[in-house]
């Protein structure tokens, strides 16, 4: 029997990664397939894949949408996917695999020795190398805000009083917020250039972090440093027998000279300027304008449920959060919430129009939708695109916008409606609550009115 190994891993670690292992498992399962599953989430990596595993394996199925270790993969058949793939199609996946042919000793030499020439071009992409930061940044906001937010507790100037409780939770608290753009910027940096990057790419985000550039200035610095770094490990030689100075000396110090004073010449001050620019903006937004937003936001939440364009705006509300800036954050979990909330009630109000899987599939995205996954909205938007997205998007838009509207502010990235038990975490939870409420509602209805003749619609009740 051939045997068939996997992994995944998505940009934070929490929704995808592990509905794609499963996805993949159950697959597999239906085949009479051996396949193990390593899942890299948000806890580190889970069911490691050893090397005898690797050794023996015909193939491995990469779902994955940030860097993983490929080194150890040299020479196998690997089929690279994004994480989204391996839960529409597993079983499409898994057909691929077993299809591949087994490699001779010559080919297995030959991929070893072309590994290393593919690997700078299938590392190349912004929305990959900025999502690996994004995801070793967002421990570091959910932390700093709960620590925060828990300083409130004891009154809102209570953290004024130096040696107090209140004064160290906002002090631990302030202490990773101020990482944040730094991690952010190393780990761009990292995803480009290895561990080379790293070393250039927290030093400029520190220097991000110190001229007030926030999270763009950040975003700037670890693309510099990585691409300069990069480029020094490619065209920078030395003797043969000084190679092993190269990664711990030559590149991290020429690679963090050249960013540091590219970022004091000519990067900090525009774009510490276009910061200030925005933030004074963002933080005077009423009425039109914050409706605007909040709808723009709202609807990229749901357009693609965990994809790129989800990611983008996740991304730009959680950098907003260094700057003290907590409106977008709000109307982005909002939205994130209201697609597996809008759909699970969809199925209670309009059960004629679902299958009694899809109904059960709405119990368990309840859930996902109370905890702020809206990827528990996918298996109904893949089985049904042109009804259930435009309804998504159109209660995640109302979500967002209702509530930049209501001004909430959210402190915290994740942690859906159990965040909102957490004192002064959330500003106006009662109408940031009413919010999730109206969007939710506003999607059910969409999905209820376009699904009514939908071939779905008319199966399910035939077969009643």
């Amino acid at each position: 029997m051939k045997k068939l190994l996997a992994v995944t891993a998505c940009p934070t670690g929490i929704a995808h990664t592990f509905m794609a292992a499963e996805a993949l498992d159950q697959a597999a399962k239906a085949k009479d397939v051996s396949l193990k599953v390593e899942t890299r989430g948000s806890v580190g990596a889970e069911n490691e894949l050893t090397e005898e595993e690797i050794r023996e394996a015909h193939a491995i199925i990469l779902a994955v949408d940030t860097n993983v270790d490929e080194d150890r993969f040299q020479g196998k058949n690997v089929i690279r996917v994004g994480v989204s793939e391996a839960i529409k199609d597993p079983s499409g996946l898994i057909d691929r695999a077993l299809e591949m042919e087994e490699k001779s000793a010559d080919e297995y030499v030959e991929q070893v020795q072309n590994k290393k020439k593919e690997k700078g071009a299938e590392r190349q992409g912004f929305y990959k190398h900025l999502m690996n930061g994004v995801s070793f940044m967002i421990p570091l906001v959910v932390a700093g805000g709960l620590l925060i937010a828990l300083s409130f507790v004891f009154g809102i100037d209570a953290a004024e009083n130096e040696g107090s409780l209140a004064y160290y939770l906002m002090e631990t608290g302030g202490a990773a917020f101020s990482l944040m753009v730094p991690i952010l910027a190393g780990y761009i940096a990292y995803s480009i250039a290895d561990k080379p990057g790293l070393a250039p790419g927290l030093v400029g985000g520190m220097l991000a972090e110190q001229v007030e550039a926030g999270f763009l200035g950040g975003i700037i610095a670890g693309f510099l440093a990585g691409y300069v770094a990069l480029l020094i490990k490619k065209y920078f030689k030395v003797p043969r027998n000084l190679e092993g100075i190269m990664p711990v000396l030559v590149i991290p110090f020429f690679a963090t000279l050249i960013t540091g004073l590219l970022m004091f010449y000519i990067i900090n001050d525009p774009v510490a300027g276009i910061m200030g620019g925005l933030e004074n903006w963002l933080q005077s937004m009423t009425g039109a304008n914050a409706f605007i937003l909040g709808l723009v936001l709202g609807g990229m939440m749901a357009i693609d449920m965990g994809g790129p364009v989800n990611k983008t705006a996740y991304a730009f509300a959680v950098g907003l959060l260094a700057s003290e800036i907590y409106g977008p954050m709000a109307a982005v979990m909002a939205a994130g919430m209201t697609p597996p909330l809008g759909l699970w009630l969809a199925t209670v109000i309009g059960k004629k129009r679902f299958t009694n899987e899809e109904q059960q599939a709405g119990k368990a995205a309840s859930v996902l939708g109370i905890s702020f996954i809206t990827e528990g909205a996918i298996p109904f938007a893949a089985a049904d695109p042109l009804r259930v997205i435009p309804s998504l998007v159109a209660g995640s838009a109302v979500a967002g916008s209702l509530a930049m509207i209501f001004e909430a502010a959210l402190r915290v990235p994740h942690g859906g409606v159990f965040v909102l038990f957490i004192p002064n975490a959330v500003t106006n939870v009662l109408l940031y609550a009413l919010a999730i409420a109206i969007g939710t509602v506003v999607t059910a209805l969409f999905v209820v009115l376009l699904k009514r003749n939908s071939p779905q619609a008319k199966a399910a009740q035939a077969n009643e």
